[in-house]
């Protein structure tokens, strides 16, 4: 066999892996059309989520504990101010790790405390004071505010059903060229997806402008709706 030839099986052979990873293997049968289509929803969000970390580095690994614990305690209060019970942030981990000098030989010069918080709000009216007191608490060097969509299920449905309509409608089209016309659903494989969100950081830097301006940075504004897709084939008999 030439070089050629082998060369053309193997595409052959990568294209029909690529084809099964995209469409269910699924044998011919007569009198039947597969069609497979796209849909979207797109929902409002139902959760503004706030993250943050807290890094203290002093002398002593026992110093930057406590201080740490100073500035997560200064972030229970700013909950309180608000009304939220400190139990609905989340801790993500904690770590305690030495910090050396390198030159001109090595020693331990310090120790970071660092641990993550998450606070996740159904009242977007509270994420511009919070965000604005947790600023001025000067407890963390970024804050990242981002809106989720906590009740997914019904959002996944609807790019469902849109998928299927679509779906549906291609195969009458199909079947009017043909002179057919479609029959039952007899099969059908779906796959649904989130447009994954870029979170964008809000500098601590961003106190003093939000201080001399009477709205904070997100009032006004409406949060970016969430965006669920979905992948339907169908395999439907024909009349």
């Amino acid at each position: 066999m030439t070089f050629t030839r082998v060369f053309f099986a193997l595409l052959l052979l990568c294209a029909s892996a690529v084809f099964a990873q995209e469409h269910p293997a699924l044998s011919a049968q007569p009198n039947t059309v597969y069609v497979g289509a796209d849909g979207k929803f797109e929902s409002v969000p139902d959760t503004a989520q706030i993250q943050f970390s807290v890094s203290v580095q002093n002398e002593t690994s026992q110093a930057a504990f406590q201080n740490a614990s100073k500035n997560v305690e200064q972030v229970r209060q700013v909950l309180r101010n608000n009304g939220l019970d400190p139990k609905t942030a989340t801790i993500g981990f904690l770590s305690v790790q030495p910090v050396y000098e390198w030159k001109p030989k090595q020693r331990v010069i310090g120790y970071r405390v660092t641990t993550d918080v998450t606070l996740k709000l159904r009242d977007f009216a509270k994420v511009g004071p919070i965000t604005q007191q947790l600023a001025d608490a000067n407890v963390s060097e970024t804050q990242t505010l981002s809106y989720t969509l906590e009740n997914m299920d019904e959002a996944k449905n609807k790019a469902v059903e849109d998928a299927y309509r679509r779906a549906r409608n291609s195969a009458d089209t199909l079947a009017r060229a043909a002179g057919r016309s479609v029959g039952e659903l007899s099969y059908a494989s779906v796959d649904t997806f989130e447009t994954p969100r870029i979170a964008m950081p809000r500098m601590r830097a961003m106190s003093a402008m939000a201080s001399a301006a009477p709205q904070a940075p997100t009032e006004e504004f409406t949060p970016q709706s969430v965006t669920v897709t979905a992948h339907v084939n169908a395999l439907f008999s024909l009349k």
